[in-house]
């Protein structure tokens, strides 16, 4: 059966059915909106189906509508990432994979990966992007980003993990601070002072095992910042605005107005996962997964 849909019709629905609105979408669109109109008025009647509801210039999808702009918006999404593909292979590369990673993934576990995959695969283009958990997961489930490096203990259906790094955590102080490794025996020494620590939008899991290491410690903390970027916690405790717990793996030993503390006698541990989707089909992330596999097993 022949339904005669060109990709602009197809293009033309999904800018209608994410607005919600003619004139908008027209005007995203860059043409007329009785064009549009004619557009999708076209597609309904090539493929005998209602695509809008249209009530006192409300605009509604149908339940059909609503099917094909989940089923539509996913391929166009695969078809674009194939046509990206084949321009770069005619440009000479064998693909690009995006990245996305929170900070601590940056300090080690991706420039080692990196090294190791591209003696191997030298043609490879790489975006990297440093995003929060929650950014990653939606990138990751809208297939903006192939692999993402999160720390979190739960993930949604239809992506899959694989853990690189488990390791304690670290106490971050002023260099100037009475208290050291040589003099520090437990949190508790710190009940009056003020954390900064990692905001719960950056990982709610991780946020309350945080949490867990202080009620271990037998007080509730006094958090005076919250923040995503482990850069700014750095800045506000070598300006003494108070003192913060990160994961090993954060520590930074260039920074000379800083010190750290390793919390390696308590129990709670931060695993840093690779994650994917399991429906991305572009073909350069198998080939970096069984690195990881291969290669990352904690």
């Amino acid at each position: 059966m022949s339904y005669q849909i060109e990709l602009r019709h197809i293009r033309y629905f999904l800018a209608v059915a994410e607005l919600l609105h003619f004139r908008k979408a027209a005007e995203k669109l860059f043409i007329s909106q009785p064009g549009l109109s004619r557009q999708i008025k076209e597609m309904e009647d090539h493929l005998g189906i209602k695509l809008f509801d249209r009530h006192n210039r409300q605009v509604k999808l149908t339940p059909t509508g609503l099917y094909l702009k989940e089923e539509l918006s996913k391929n166009l999404k695969s078809l674009d990432a194939i046509l990206h593909h084949a321009k770069l292979l005619e440009d000479g590369k064998d693909g690009k994979l995006n990245f996305g990673y929170v900070g601590s993934a940056m300090q080690k576990i991706i420039p080692e990966l990196l090294l190791k995959f591209t003696e191997d695969h030298p043609n490879i283009l790489f975006s990297l992007k440093e995003m929060d958990n929650n950014k990653q997961i939606e990138g990751l489930l809208s297939q903006d980003i192939d692999i993402g490096f999160v720390r979190l203990d739960r993930i949604p259906r239809g992506l899959e993990s694989h853990p690189i790094l488990k390791e304690p955590f670290c106490l971050v102080l002023p260099k100037n601070h009475v208290i050291d490794a040589s003099n520090f025996k437990s949190l508790s020494q710190f009940k009056e002072e003020h954390f900064i620590l990692f905001d719960p939008e950056y990982s709610a899991s991780y946020y309350e095992k945080v949490m867990e290491i202080f009620d271990d410690s037998g007080f509730s903390p006094i958090v005076s910042h919250n923040t995503i970027h482990a850069g700014s916690i750095y800045k506000l405790v070598e300006n003494n605005f108070g003192i913060s717990i990160v994961p090993k793996s954060l520590i930074n030993e260039t920074n000379s107005k800083t010190k750290f503390i390793e919390l390696h006698k308590i129990k709670q541990r931060t695993i840093l996962s690779a994650i994917w989707n399991k429906d991305n089909r572009n073909p350069i992330l198998n080939n970096i997964l069984s690195l990881i596999h291969k290669e990352m097993i904690i």
